[in-house]
């Protein structure tokens, strides 16, 4: 039953000023009913798995979508999928509801910090009435704009006394787009035995690109062109033959018993290969682009992606690439600078969008950053950014753990940005694990009492003094302090990092020891992981568990990747007196109609795909017969639809008892993934998931150096001293691991710390400490350590 907190009593009844849940049953959701205070911030609490994401992501926000989906017409509505309705009984009070999550921005090649928000647009504004000389409007400096000219335009200029006068030019430009590398900023040079290797003929396989096969389409048309001899090896051809096969221009010739138009290899590919974003390409094709493809800024525009034309025009002693270029703090200061009545609005609105890139902690960062380079935690912080000055109000903002990547510096400006929102008469939802978020929350909803099968209820509403006192999990640790360590391991040797400059490390020279629990610490941009990635990564026996994502297919899952499924199809065999290959989704044993994936996929050309269950299997991805087959009394399907915990205790013992597997389980528990499934799409795993995921994969390992970045993302409080406790385990088995981390529990933790800063950007970059944790909270010299002596409650 749900504890409420006596100031619940004091919500508004009126429905018109909730958000009510009835029967909610997405996912893990046991029949959930809640009211959820609207133009309120409430934060959603409970243990991994419990349920938050179901009930605020999976529910409340995708039947906003689904309904603002609805308002648009029939002809519109057949071009965007279509959104079942989630799994509960009744939902009112909903209002349009905007995801400010940690997926990654779109890796566009043409996207930026300054583009996917309103920045790059503002400064297009500034320039096009400001800069000198004159060279267009705003289009003009726009790189996502070809360049073109235009006579006789009519634009304002000032005169005078600050009156205005109409000038006619003659010629201005209407795009700022750098022709040589169509506003890229950077420009490939392709390594041509990567692509061809020139001792073969066309027909015996010269062309190595993917989906080139010899006896294929593609090849034939160069075979057949008359261009070339198809028998000859590409290194005899004639300099004629050779530039006809590599670089002819574009042109109609007779081949293949048809008309159709030829074009040299190189040229071809740059279009149909070279052009795309690597992201969006197959695995296997990716790989080749990456070995085939040396990228440079590119010469003509020196990387800033405009044409000189753009860059002529100067404001305040800047072009808009220059301004681009600096640190946002930086570029903060330089709009400051700019006095003229006549922009003075739009000088207001850009200098105070830049100053929330300073306050949400991204002042680190530039306009001309790739915006597909962010980590989940800083794109999720430039969408914010996106919403801060948006005009609308009463929306449903959901954010899904703001906090990750933040310093405990940042978190507090944070928490002003979300009570900004709220106050601006939004409801504002957040799925968070860090108490100092937790604090400022009006509302607290808290799900559990545990994960997976065991969670989806709601074990608390109410304030945040009542959690406290509500005996719930999340309530008994959420005043949790770790304590400093009375000794710690001394270390048994050092990896020595010497003149470290990547990014914005300043030459650094630092020995990271070895034999021992090391947290890199340091605001974010500081530089941890250019210090830590960027020179030790390559080395040998340094293992590096992030939370990228694991490549793979949609068939993926903890089962597959941990290899625990080949000892789980090997026990169902034996105990059926079968083939393995039968408890595969992948091999004899798959459902023939949606070939062992449980979904169909139905591609629609241009339009998203629709995903829809497989009827015959009902999702369960193999035959039927071969569900007839049990081990321990359980089918395939229900094995790999176990939880992680529960798989545990079904191969531990008993007729089902297989020790590999067990062992595996153990790891993965260990690392707090308990309440994953067995057969759960990998797709699904968060980035701290994800890199729990890798870790348990390590844990058998001996020796070695392990390096983590940020563990405990998405991690409970009551699972931060598991992770301790784990990595204690690795180090006393003989390992030296480094853990870059703003979790003040875990630096209390460690033997050993390094501390980047003093700031972040160009203000940052060096070592502002080495030591014990002891030493650093005696120091106070740092933020790190005057955060870290707060949290442990130092004396001052």
């Amino acid at each position: 039953m749900a504890t409420t907190s006596p100031s619940a009593s004091t919500h508004p009844a009126d429905a018109h000023d909730v958000i009510a849940v009835a029967g909610a049953r997405e996912n893990n959701l046991r029949d959930v009913s809640v009211e959820i205070p609207k133009r309120r911030l409430t934060v959603f609490t409970g243990v991994s798995g419990s349920g938050k994401s179901s009930l605020v992501f999976a529910t409340i926000a995708a039947e906003s979508r689904r309904l603002i989906d609805e308002t648009y017409s029939t002809f519109l509505q057949g071009f965007m999928p279509s959104l079942p309705r989630p799994d509960v009984d009744h939902l009112s009070g909903i209002t349009t509801a905007i995801l400010v999550d940690q997926e990654r921005l779109g890796a566009n090649v043409r996207s930026t910090v300054g583009t996917v928000t309103d920045a790059h647009a503002m400064l297009r504004h500034l320039f096009s009435r400001l800069g000198e000389p004159y060279v267009g409007p705003p289009t003009a400096f726009s790189f996502n704009v070809p360049t073109s000219k235009a006579s006789g335009v009519m634009s304002t200029e000032k005169a005078g006394g600050g009156t205005e006068k109409k000038v006619v030019r003659e010629q201005v430009y209407l795009g700022g787009m750098c022709p040589e590398c169509e506003g890229r900023g950077t420009v490939s040079d392709l390594d041509l035995a990567v692509i061809v290797d020139e001792s073969r003929s066309l027909n015996d396989g010269a062309i190595l690109v993917p989906g080139y096969k010899a006896d294929g389409w593609m090849v034939k048309g160069f075979a057949e062109s008359g261009f070339v001899d198809p028998d000859k090896p590409v290194g005899e051809y004639t300099q004629t033959e050779r530039h006809d096969f590599l670089y002819r221009d574009k042109g109609k010739i007779k081949a293949l018993g048809m008309n159709m138009t030829y074009q040299g290899l190189i040229p071809k590919l740059r279009e149909s290969v070279f052009s795309k974003d690597p992201e969006s390409l197959q695995p296997h094709v990716r790989r080749f682009v990456e070995r085939a493809a040396v990228f440079g800024p590119c010469p003509a525009c020196d990387g800033t992606r405009l044409n000189r034309s753009a860059r002529s025009a100067t404001v305040a002693g800047q072009n808009i690439a220059d301004v681009c270029r600096l640190q946002i703090t930086d570029a903060a200061t330089w709009v400051r600078g700019i006095d003229d009545p006549h922009v003075a609005p739009l000088v207001s609105t850009l200098s105070a969008l830049l100053d929330s890139f300073v306050q949400i902690g991204l002042g680190y960062l530039s306009l001309d950053r790739p915006a597909g380079t962010l980590s989940g935690g800083e794109a999720q912080r430039v969408k914010m950014i996106r919403h801060l000055g948006s005009a609308l109000t009463d929306v449903t903002y959901v954010f899904d753990e703001p906090t990750i990547g933040l310093h405990p510096h940042d978190i507090a400006r944070m928490n002003d940005l979300l009570v900004d929102l709220r106050d601006k008469g939004n409801t504002v939802l957040v799925v968070e694990h860090k108490p100092e978020a937790i604090a400022v929350a009006d509302h607290v909803v808290d799900l559990g009492p545990g994960a997976g099968s065991d969670g989806g209820t709601i074990c608390y509403e109410g304030t945040v003094d009542g959690l406290r006192t509500s005996d719930t999990l999340t309530g008994r640790h959420l005043d949790d302090r770790a304590r400093l360590k009375e000794t710690v391991r001394q270390p048994t040797g050092a990896l020595e990092i010497r003149g470290a400059n990547q990014n914005n490390l300043q030459a650094v020279d630092v020995e990271i020891p070895t034999g021992v629990l090391t947290v890199v610490t340091g605001v974010a941009g500081s530089g941890k992981s250019s210090l830590i990635h960027g020179n030790l990564a390559d080395r040998d026996g340094v293992v590096v568990v992030d939370q990228g994502a694991i490549k793979g297919s949609r068939r993926s899952n903890p089962a597959t990747y941990t290899g625990m499924l080949e000892p789980i199809r090997k026990a169902f065999a034996k105990a059926n007196g079968v083939k393995p290959a039968l408890f595969s989704a992948n091999s004899e044993g798959a459902c023939p109609t949606c070939k062992g994936n449980g979904r169909i996929y139905t591609e629609l050309g241009f339009m998203e795909t629709v995903e829809t269950p497989c009827e015959d299997c009902g999702g369960k991805r193999f035959m039927a017969e071969v569900l007839e087959y049990t081990l321990g009394g359980k089918n395939i399907a229900e094995v790999l639809d176990l939880s992680v915990a529960h798989a545990h205790d079904f191969f531990s013992t008993g007729d089902a008892k297989v020790p590999a597997v067990a062992t595996t389980l153990t790891h993965l528990r260990d690392v707090g993934l308990g309440y994953l499934h067995l057969g759960q799409p990998l797709n699904t795993l968060s980035g701290g998931e994800r890199q729990r995921l890798k870790l348990a994969m390590h844990m058998g390992d001996p020796g070695g150096t392990y390096v983590l970045d940020e563990p405990t993302t998405g991690l409970h409080l009551a699972d931060v001293e598991r992770l301790l406790a784990l990595l204690d385990q690795l180090v006393d088995a003989g390992r030296t691991v480094i853990v870059i981390e703003h979790h003040q529990a875990v630096m209390a933790h460690a033997d050993h710390l390094v501390d980047l800063g003093p700031g972040a950007g160009h203000d940052g970059g060096r070592i502002v400490f080495e030591g014990t944790p002891a030493d650093l909270v005696a120091d106070r010299s740092t933020l790190t350590g005057q955060h870290l002596a707060d949290y442990v409650g130092a004396d001052a």
